[in-house]
């Protein structure tokens, strides 16, 4: 059979006995070796332990030692998460050799799953960036324009490739600032942004310890939801209950949008986007009010941009923390860009760190008391499509929208909304997508929106690259 290269239909074709993990790995192999030079998603790949990993998870179902619907499935981390034993870059030249000391509870929460693991993705170094851009260890091609390199969108630059390109069904990325959700957005996959403290980020090397979030990302939302289970470490026989029955998480994805209330965009913010992202939006909040949701526009109390800054005080100060000594040496093989973006934590004071916290924790009360009424709030995951690797402005960023999730502690999904052909320059189309913030823990309510909408939206196509 042809593999079925999602999540949930592999997991069916296993249960089926349509095919096998063995099988559903050869063909991913052999699906990197054709694509990757091209698409240039990994780090490293373990090809030969997947393989061992994939004869040994179809013997063990084909004797009835399934573990739960996650078995056999092929997954990648972002090579931000710790292996024990395992060389972990963080995107960095640095460290091109450092090995983890331990595995990340997160990477051993997928293996107890019975995930195969794939391989490492590339990253932006140390995670700091929106792009995808990595002076010294390459950047990934998005694999919607196969004539023009394209930014896939950062930080978890690989893992957005790899999964829209098809080589792998599903993958781990991080969110410190959009770092799930702008390669989800600029590559037309899902990426779930999950609520702060509710994974676990011990064994990944981090960039703002009060900001960051591991995170699923993968094809559909239903594969982004049996992912999110498994992360959460969840008893596995208990997911397999309600993956069998339909019940728990599962169940929200079949419960629709009628009679809930969603924010949108206010006409400041929407100055702010591309046209052709903007019409993809307003075309996906229509869909979503024609199948019962109730639309009003919402403004939060603080502008999107004052929170990307305000995010960004955080983020510097915490990054120089952790990094300094490659920071503030000049002989070190950084990329210039992140370097750049990790130096002015050095000047970020107590008082200035203290009081950011403080402000937040202010904000958050403000705008939880604003979006009372509301059960989610739609805007797009990015103002613009995917440049080209010669049209980005390292000087800016495209998580406008992204950021404000992480500093006011929600969680929040990115589902493709369309295509749209580049503004201002010739290119295929490329995808847009729909953001989906909640409340912090209401992951179900996020992935019920994000699943309705996607089936009403229909099936995008595959990418030039894939």
């Amino acid at each position: 059979m042809s593999l079925p290269l999602g999540v949930t239909t592999l997991a069916n074709a296993y249960d089926a006995g349509k095919t096998t993990p063995e099988q559903a790995v050869d063909e991913l192999l052999a699906t990197i070796s054709r694509l990757d030079p091209t698409v240039e998603a990994w780090q490293a790949l373990y090809a030969d332990e997947a393989t061992e990993a994939a004869v040994a998870a179809t013997r063990a179902r084909e004797s009835g030692h399934r573990i739960g619907p996650f078995h056999g499935v092929p997954f990648a981390l972002k090579d931000i998460v710790d292996l024990e034993g395992r060389v972990t870059t963080a995107g960095s030249k640095a460290w091109a050799s450092r090995v983890s000391p331990s595995t990340a509870l997160i990477a051993r929460r997928l293996l107890a799953g019975g995930g195969v693991l794939l391989g490492k993705t590339k990253t932006v170094e140390f995670a700091l960036g929106g792009w995808g851009t990595n002076q010294h260890m390459g950047t990934p091609h998005n694999p919607w324009d196969a004539e023009d390199p394209r930014v896939p969108g950062g930080s978890s630059s690989g893992s957005g490739a790899a999964v829209a390109s098809g080589m792998t069904p599903c993958a781990i990325g991080t969110d410190t600032g959009g770092s799930v959700r702008l390669p989800a957005a600029l590559c037309g996959i899902v990426g779930l942004k999950t609520t702060e403290g509710l994974i676990p980020t011990d064994g990944i090397v981090p960039l703002s310890h009060t900001l960051d979030t591991p995170g699923p990302m993968a094809r559909s939302v239903a594969d982004a939801t049996l992912m999110f289970d498994v992360l959460t470490g969840r008893d596995q026989t208990t997911i397999d209950d309600d993956w069998k029955q339909g019940s728990g998480l599962y169940a929200m994805l079949r419960k629709g949008v009628a009679g809930l209330h969603l924010g949108v965009l206010g006409e400041a913010e929407r100055s702010l986007v591309e046209p052709n992202v903007l019409a993809e939006y307003d075309r996906a909040v229509s869909t979503l009010a024609d199948l019962g949701a109730r639309i009003s526009p919402f403004n939060p109390p603080l502008p999107f941009d004052e929170m990307k800054d305000q995010t960004f005080v955080i983020v510097t100060a915490e990054a120089y923390y952790h990094h300094q000594l490659l920071y503030d040496d000049p002989s070190a093989p950084l990329d210039e860009h992140c370097r750049a973006r990790g130096l002015p934590g050095a000047d970020v004071s107590a008082t200035d760190y203290v009081a950011a916290h403080l402000r937040r924790a202010e904000d958050q009360a403000a705008f939880q008391e604003a979006f009372e009424p509301f059960d989610a709030m739609l805007t797009p995951g990015t103002p613009m499509v995917a440049p080209t690797h010669a049209e980005v402005d390292e000087d800016v960023t495209p998580a406008h929208f992204t950021r404000a999730g992480n500093y006011l502690g929600l969680c929040g999904l990115c589902v493709p909304a369309g295509l749209a052909t580049p503004s201002g320059s010739a290119g295929p189309p490329m995808p847009t997508s729909l953001q989906i913030l909640g409340r912090p823990f209401d992951e179900s309510m996020v992935l019920r929106i994000g699943a309705a909408f996607e089936q009403a939206r229909g099936d995008l196509g595959a990418p030039p690259l894939s």
